[in-house]
């Protein structure tokens, strides 16, 4: 069998230039056609394969045999078969779409059945997430907030340097690229000598992340290593954060993010597998000082994803904000997953973990509107004239994501959602 990150591959599928989703990519979703039932689809140039349809037909051998694995609201009971599984689906997908391959490609009345423009289908949230844990890995996103809010000549606080520091959130209010959000509201005192007020958030913000989601986990009280992590790691997306800034700072003293984030968080709808990602691993950052035993890792663990946010006032063109990369982490998602549970936490699967906001070194990648306005004390020019400090209402937030090497893009596609004004 042919593997489906294979470089040298090609498909009989069309896939246009720059596309985000070659045969070296086949990433996994939920899609829906004309109102139907939701089933599972991958991307494949700017068509969608209809998994349902074509396990139906025979085509999938041994991992078509339940096609009812294919037809449902969620990618969850695929993941839940764990990861040889969905290797050996990805990799038989390949074959059928694979240039010289007739089964799938002469079959013109299985084709109409089968594949379907993207314009044609609306996509869906692809995971039903059970538990959300929220990570904040950028070491010069932590840096950028301890310099504004704390001493800046000790901005990371004294944990940072030597755990993978996170928390858990919402799992209910994670939404799908495309649906729109309502200016949250909340307690804020921006007068530090007058009572708190309720009102709808002032300084609402995104944050450019990336999340992974997980295969069944082991049972509780067990560990999953920093060597075995990968194993238990189903793929990636896209994930904003959305942040309500002045909300988030009444409230985070003395338990964290609570009103200030649980009211949305977005993701892309393709879920793309750590296979497809295999030739854009970097090396590990140094880190120091030394980290335990239970973090220390070998190989490979980092990836080159770059990354990209717009703003798109209502009715206007979008404008580029931010240029970052996925690489910039200082802790990678094996060292993630290996503290998570080295306590003994267990992790099931469709759980999410998000990155935490990624920044790169320079002002043009930092990854929230509260760096690129440093707190509020700058603005940004948009393309239309228009000047930003943090996100207004009618405003549409796009972020975009791919890796690309010897003319192979592995795309993300993108995560957009468009911000409604308050109701109070």
């Amino acid at each position: 069998m042919i593997k489906a990150n294979d470089p040298e591959l090609n498909s009989w599928v069309r896939i246009p230039e720059n596309c985000d989703f070659p045969i070296q990519n086949i990433p996994f979703g939920i899609f829906n056609k004309n109102k139907g039932q939701n089933r599972v689809g991958i991307a494949i140039g700017d068509s969608v394969l209809d998994l349902f349809e074509l396990a139906t037909s025979g085509l999938l051998d041994e991992s078509g045999d339940d096609v009812s694995l294919f037809k449902g609201d969620y990618l969850n009971p695929i993941i839940e078969k764990g990861k040889a599984f969905t290797r050996e689906l990805r990799n038989r997908i390949s074959y059928l779409l694979e240039e010289s391959n007739p089964l799938l490609r002469d079959n013109k009345k299985l084709c109409d059945q089968c594949i379907y423009r993207m314009s044609e289908v609306e996509m869906q949230l692809p995971i039903r997430v059970g538990d959300y844990t929220d990570f904040y890995s950028s070491i010069e996103h932590a840096t950028n907030v301890g310099k504004m809010f704390r001493d800046p000549e000790n901005a990371l606080l004294p944990n940072w340097l030597h755990i993978p520091v996170g928390y858990h959130g919402r799992a209910s209010s994670i939404i799908a690229s495309g649906k729109e959000i309502k200016r949250p509201v909340g307690q804020v005192r921006p007068n530090p000598e007058q009572p708190p007020q309720l009102s709808p958030c002032r300084l609402l913000d995104f944050e450019l992340e990336m999340a992974f989601v997980t295969y069944p986990g082991k049972e509780l009280g067990s560990r999953i290593s920093v060597d075995e992590a990968e194993d238990y790691i189903f793929g990636m997306c896209l994930f904003n954060d959305w942040s309500a800034r002045d909300i988030q700072k009444w409230e985070y003293v003395p338990l964290g993010p609570f009103l200030g984030k649980n009211f949305a968080s977005a993701v892309s709808p393709w879920i793309v597998t750590l296979d497809a990602l295999e030739p854009f691993r970097l090396e590990g950052v140094k880190q120091e000082p030394e980290v335990l035993d239970y973090l220390k890792y070998k190989g490979k663990k980092r990836f080159d994803i770059n990354l990209e946010v717009y703003i798109q006032p209502e009715g206007s063109e979008e404008s580029l904000v931010s240029e970052s990369n996925f690489k910039h982490m200082y802790w990678n998602m094996s060292q993630q997953l290996a503290h998570h549970t080295i306590n003994g936490c267990n992790i099931n699967a469709g759980d999410m973990m998000a990155s935490g906001t990624i920044s790169g070194p320079t002002e043009n990648s930092f990854g929230s509107m509260l760096e690129i306005s440093w707190a509020g004390s700058r603005s940004i020019k948009l393309n239309d004239g228009s000047e930003r400090k943090f996100i207004n209402d009618g405003d549409t937030v796009v972020m975009k994501g791919f890796s690309k090497k010897d003319n192979i893009r592995i795309g993300f596609g993108e995560v957009k959602n468009k911000i409604l004004p308050a109701e109070l």
